[in-house]
């Protein structure tokens, strides 16, 4: 977390021979990277003796192991009334927005740069062993462990289709007739199409996303001059934030003017599952629209169940043999009814399968045993119902089904003689529930600050179709060899670039408002949620659903700088000399800042976490930035269940000049809590054009849930390998 070196010289490598006794040239081998461009530090190979020896030194501030992350996997737009490229295309085309990802396939449709102007004047980015246009201006890629898998490309570019997908749903040009093998067929977009895209190839095919190469992709893309950073990928297990390579590299970003927008994660519908967690950073959920991909199952009794799937294959109402997979074990490889059943590769005899449509119950959706056996078709019975609205791609005519609807194909297979049916071809209905939030996206409270509510905002998600890159399977089997140009995917990877695409808006509409404001905005015009559709309230979705018409206008914002998150860090347990090393800034100070409670952050919404057992007692100090017009007044309406009482002060804000602040307090309070549901609640300032909207949520959690410090900088964590790789930071 150190800022940017104020000397020249190569210090890495020097520091790296100094402290653990080599030369010059060993220390280069060991030595991955040297950040320097936007803040300080670099990435060595370390023994564990070696890294005590670091950690132990006055100027190093954390030393943090090479974690692996993973990648969290356009109609969209029109679903939001929005229509991209359409309101000043010559502001959005100074924009950039950097993809932290696995590249990009740079010969897309989507990355045409047919009517662009050159790069603006602003840009310092390079383009590395791929050819960039106007369109896609800059590409990097690291790999810090220098292994390349036989798919991938010693490049940027995009071997597995994840990052070709994201930068095109949020900056992607018009295509016209794009459609995944004639499926959902229209014009794709993203929702900028003007801007600028910058890659940072961090993530390869089946090593994932290492915390040295993120770092660096950081160091380089802030320096390069991206605006909005898009990061489709993160932890299962959110690390504190100073040991988080994404949370590191936002606070960076944020002091210079970029907002880090974030993927929730897909490990839903746990509850406090959700990472990036840090508040500096916008964390988004994954919500369907109103489409989605039905192939139906028609029985030879002509009973019709319909099955979600982005089914492409054309059987052509042709009728063959059903058989239940528990029926056609493959014995004589060590496979009994479980395996069969679940149709787990190699379980099932392909001598009873071949030709034949296979009922699976599978809990994992598999499929993999039809398609080694040579089945011609699969039905997956789905015994998880909340899992039932993600619609995937197989490389066989295949569907799922509900477990109700598989029990019954199940018993017309068992009391028939000669079973039959078929599986249509795909086709799109529309979904008059959405939205609602995905059953994979991972859900809240913050696991590291309960007090800050994450996710921040949910945006499409579900079924989302965009640019692919051709040499990667569209289903992720290795068996799938079909190319596609299309390809319709789910995850909170694919709802990250819709809120990217947003805050570019913005900032091309605002290029003065900071990370903070951006943020705010987004947060404060966003849709309402159906709370009946989402049992876990604002768990699940945040402020609401990002709405790309009201952002620019939010009336107010909620501001933060890198002084209030200095304040925020200070509650969490760091101090005065631990800031100052950190921020490089002498002002830096914790003096005075009693650790506890997160509710003084200047943040768009407001959180009560209650110990089991206790009365519900919190208050919270808010400052709002006018950013409209000049002569205004908001009055403030509270929606609160009966049992918690909420007090704003003053319940009137007068304004008369565009950037004048005006703060106030909220005092939450109520009776004792025992394992007390989320309450849902909201405080809403109004002046007859503007409404500007905040969620207040109430919850009890254990007393071994509080994590109010979930990081003390003097702590040490040892190892056992011989060698690791490890991220230094000044």
């Amino acid at each position: 977390m150190g800022d940017r070196p104020h000397h020249s010289g190569d210090t890495s490598t020097s520091l790296v021979g100094q402290h653990i006794s080599i030369s010059a040239s060993l220390a280069k081998e060991s030595l991955v990277y040297s950040y320097g461009r936007s803040f300080n530090g670099f990435a060595a190979k370390l023994s564990p003796p070696e890294v005590d020896t670091f950690s132990k030194m006055e100027r190093v501030i954390s030393v943090i192991p090479n974690h692996k992350l993973h990648l969290h996997t356009t109609h969209s737009w029109e679903f939001m009334d929005f229509s991209p490229g359409k309101i000043r295309p010559q502001e959005e085309g100074n924009i950039v927005i950097g993809f932290l990802d696995s590249g990009i396939w740079p010969e897309s449709e989507s990355f045409n740069d047919e009517g662009m102007s050159p790069p603006p004047a602003k840009w310092k980015g390079k383009c590395h062993n791929i050819t960039c246009n106007n369109k896609i201006i800059g590409a990097r890629y690291y790999n810090s462990e220098g292994l390349y898998p036989t798919t991938e490309f010693k490049s940027p570019r995009d071997a597995i289709g994840h990052g070709t997908h994201t930068s095109s749903t949020a900056a992607g040009r018009e295509v016209d007739g794009a459609s995944f093998l004639g499926l959902a067929k229209g014009t794709a977009t993203g929702g900028v199409p003007n801007a600028r895209i910058a890659v940072y190839k961090v993530c390869w095919d089946m090593l994932g996303c290492s915390n040295a190469d993120i770092l660096a992709a950081f160091d380089d893309a802030i320096a390069d001059g991206v605006d909005i950073l898009s990061m489709s990928l993160g932890s299962d297990d959110p690390q504190p934030f100073f040991d988080d390579a994404l949370a590191i590299g936002a606070f960076h970003a944020m002091k210079r003017g970029v907002l880090s927008s974030a993927s929730a994660g897909n490990s839903g519908p746990s509850p406090a599952t959700a990472s990036n967690l840090a508040p500096w950073m916008l964390t988004v959920a994954a919500s369907s629209m109103d489409r989605k991909f039905i192939s139906q199952v028609v029985l030879g009794n002509g009973e019709i169940y319909p099955g979600i799937a982005v089914n492409s294959f054309k059987l052509n109402g042709t009728s063959f043999p059903l058989v239940w997979a528990g029926d056609v074990a493959n014995y004589s490889g060590g496979n009994g009814l479980l395996n069969a059943k679940n149709c787990l590769p190699g379980s099932l005899n392909s001598n009873k399968i071949a030709g034949k449509i296979v009922l699976c119950n599978s809990v994992l959706g598999d499929y993999t045993g039809v398609v080694m056996a040579n089945g011609l078709g699969a039905i997956v019975s789905f015994p998880i119902p909340f899992l039932i609205d993600i619609a995937l791609s197989y490389p066989l005519p295949a569907t799922q089904v509900k477990t109700g609807d598989g029990d019954a194909i199940l018993e017309y297979i068992r009391t028939t003689e000669n079973p039959i049916g078929t599986i249509l071809v795909g086709e799109t209905w529309k979904d008059i529930m959405a939205p609602y939030v995905a059953s994979f996206s991972s859900r809240g409270p913050n696991r590291l600050n309960p007090e800050i509510l994450k996710p921040d905002i949910t945006a499409p998600g579900l079924d989302i179709l965009a640019a692919w890159s051709p040499v990667a399977s569209p289903s992720g089997s290795p068996f799938d060899t079909r190319k596609v140009k299309f390809n319709v995917i789910s995850g909170t990877s694919m709802s990250c670039p819709h809120a990217s695409a947003v805050a570019a808006y913005v900032k091309a509409l605002h290029p003065n408002w900071s990370p903070a404001a951006i943020k705010s905005a987004i947060m404060t015009t966003a849709n309402v949620m159906d709370p009946r559709k989402n049992d876990d309230h604002e768990f699940a979705y945040g402020a609401g659903h990002i709405n790309p018409l009201a952002v620019t206008n939010p009336g107010l914002v909620y501001n933060a700088s890198e002084a209030d998150y200095i304040h925020f860090l200070c509650k969490q347990g760091y101090n005065t000399s631990t800031l100052k090393q950190i921020t490089g800034e002498s002002n830096a100070s914790c003096d005075g800042v009693v650790p506890g409670r997160a509710w003084d952050l200047n943040y768009p919404t407001f959180g009560v976490a209650v110990e089991d057992g206790q009365s519900v007692n919190a208050t919270f100090t808010r400052t709002v930035t006018n950013v409209a017009s000049t002569n205004s007044t908001y009055r403030v309406t509270v929606q609160m269940s009966s049992s918690v009482n909420v007090e704003v002060h003053p319940k009137k804000l007068s304004f008369s000049t565009v950037g004048e602040k005006k703060t106030f307090t909220v005092k939450v309070s109520g009776p004792k809590m025992v394992e007390q549901p989320i309450q849902s609640g909201t405080i809403v300032w109004k002046d007859g054009v503007h409404v500007v909207r905040s969620p207040l949520v109430v919850y009890t959690i254990t007393t071994n849930s509080m994590t109010t410090s979930p990081f003390r900088p003097t702590e040490r964590i040892r190892f056992g390998a011989n060698s690791i790789n490890w991220n230094m930071h000044f």
